[in-house]
């Protein structure tokens, strides 16, 4: 890659989406820019939430390498993250050459290094200091896979980025609790399907009929919904619960 082409993406982050023949909605421009240690992408299915982290992926790989992952609930899924990852690095003119390539990681001459992960916990504590992290389905991933994650950033210097993207699962897991309790920690983004434009209205008013208002508000609204299973309502056991309560023992 030309010292000239390394220098245009430092100054222009959105280099790699045009070199990709992708055009930015208004929310993933923002997200490109962000700087952000932390960002949570709650966005609606098919809203735009993988293409616009691949490229943040790739612009990573080029104007910081080091070692970037793409996880996820299963392989399955974070291959998927991973596929579209490489599309768009193949996509980048004078892009550093890939030097080693398998199902799961690819690495380029300038250091950098991408690795598609599974949801098990068991199996990520080897890596350390990532550059970038990408949860992806981070609804769906568990707390204890989460925590495992959270400490390999500990020693990147300068500090590594964790970004998880999601449609909801419930008002439950580290997802949920980061959105609605995480404060100023966590930038945030959410995309209702209504917002995105290529996503018909006739689709989503197809959509609604066909699932039942519950899945249609969490897929596609990008609500935090009470599971099917719940045999109490959230919002019954939140308003049962009171800090007048005297305990009975002290």
């Amino acid at each position: 890659m030309s010292l000239a082409a390394d220098l245009a993406r430092h100054l222009d982050p959105f280099a790699v989406a045009h070199d990709a023949g992708f055009d930015p909605d208004p929310w993933q421009s923002d997200l490109i820019e962000a700087a952000d240690d932390q960002i949570l992408l709650n966005v609606s299915r098919q809203g735009g939430k993988s293409t616009a982290t691949s490229v943040l992926a790739v612009n990573t790989a080029l104007t910081d390498p080091g070692l970037i992952l793409a996880a996820s609930p299963s392989q399955r899924q974070s291959g998927e993250l991973f596929r579209k990852i490489l599309a768009t690095l193949r996509a980048v003119k004078s892009a550093p050459a890939i030097t080693s390539l398998s199902a799961t990681q690819i690495e380029l001459e300038n250091g950098a290094r991408i690795v598609s992960l599974p949801g098990a916990e068991e199996t990520i504590r080897c890596f350390s200091a990532p550059r970038l992290i990408l949860l992806d389905e981070a609804a769906r991933i568990s707390d204890e896979y989460y925590a495992a994650v959270r400490p390999m950033l500990a020693a990147t210097n300068p500090k590594g980025r964790l970004i998880a993207l999601s449609t909801p699962w419930g008002r439950r897991g580290f997802f949920f609790n980061a959105w609605e309790y995480g404060g100023d920690r966590w930038r945030r983004f959410r995309v209702p399907a209504t917002e995105c434009p290529r996503i018909s209205a006739q689709f989503l008013e197809d959509e609604l009929r066909e699932i039942g208002p519950l899945r249609y508000s969490q897929e596609y609204l990008c609500e935090f919904v009470d599971t099917e299973d719940a045999f109490f309502p959230s919002a019954l056991i939140e308003r049962a619960m009171s800090d007048e309560v005297v305990p009975l023992w002290q």
